[in-house]
């Protein structure tokens, strides 16, 4: 089942979502037997910012019937930190590195793509751009001219092909995905999270510590495969689709309704294994 990302070869099509699977804690924990035996054919890390963040005050996740709501807030070590520390740890991996980054202004947004796409280690740089531009207080990803402008000012700082995650609280996910296209990404992934909110059982307000959170899971299934058949119904790049997925026959739902590859997410929270699971049960599926 070996596919082309952006050209780069993966000897599968399943991903993990970024966040949701610490493979520098996995390997202090298993050794190389991670190695090994890693559940996934590319590895995409946490997403970092331009500066250290400490991230959301707990609670930080509440569990849903078919999920969970997250408001982790992109706790991370900032660019340096990333490159002194995280980078050469991620880089003994067996399988492609995508490095996740986040800006809150396009030339944050430069400044990170310039330097991650220096690094031999990384083979794609994906753009998560969920987060309000603080010029216009718009989020970049959920409009298209935003979504351009930012593709327009980081595409000539690096050769690394460019994976933009879109969110699908965008009116319209499928002209984001196009406006990226054009502006020159090299594929899309999507979804992000959906917008959501928890209460405390004690009545005494909301539970989460950043107040609302992002909805992920069995629940967001079939939202996802609507944004990703309509999104790449609308371009002709790579989309990695990913909302939910729990088992190779949701893997093969995604790859049906037109992704070239799947992310698994919140399922690794249940089973740290869940993507190589995945993997095995689609290939199965493909084999029979």
């Amino acid at each position: 089942m070996t596919v082309e990302l952006c050209g780069v070869q993966l000897d599968g099509p399943v991903l993990n979502g970024s966040g949701t699977f610490d493979a520098i804690a996995a390997r202090r924990a298993f050794g190389d037997a991670l190695l090994e035996r890693f559940p996934f054919h590319a590895f995409v890390s946490k997403t970092i910012t331009l500066a250290p963040r400490q991230g959301n005050p707990p609670p930080r996740l509440w569990e849903t019937p078919a999920g969970l709501i997250n408001s982790i807030g992109l706790p991370n070590k900032g660019l340096e930190g990333f490159l002194a520390h995280d980078l050469p740890e991620l880089a003994e991996l067996p399988v492609p590195l995508v490095v996740s980054v986040m800006g809150f202004s396009r030339d944050e947004l430069a400044t990170l793509v310039a330097r991650i796409g220096e690094r031999d280690e990384v083979a794609l740089i994906e753009l998560n751009v969920s987060c309000p531009n603080v010029e216009t207080g718009l989020v970049m990803g959920a409009d298209p001219a935003e979504t351009s402008r930012a593709l327009e000012r980081v595409r000539p700082l690096t050769a690394k092909p460019l994976v933009v995650k879109l969110t699908p609280n965008a009116s319209d996910p499928a002209a984001v995905a196009s406006a990226a296209a054009d502006a020159g990404a090299d594929a899309v992934s999507l979804v992000n999270t959906l917008k959501g909110m928890a209460l405390d059982p004690d009545g005494t307000g909301q539970w989460l510590g950043g107040g609302t959170g992002g909805v992920s899971g069995p629940a967001v299934r079939a939202i996802a495969l609507e944004q990703v058949h309509a999104v790449a119904a609308a371009v002709d790049i790579p989309v990695i689709g990913m909302g939910g997925i729990a088992s190779g026959r949701h893997a093969a739902d995604f790859l049906r309704a037109g992704a070239a590859c799947v992310a698994v997410g919140t399922e690794n929270f249940r089973d740290p294994a869940a993507g190589r699971r995945v993997a095995g049960e689609l290939a199965a599926l493909v084999a029979a």
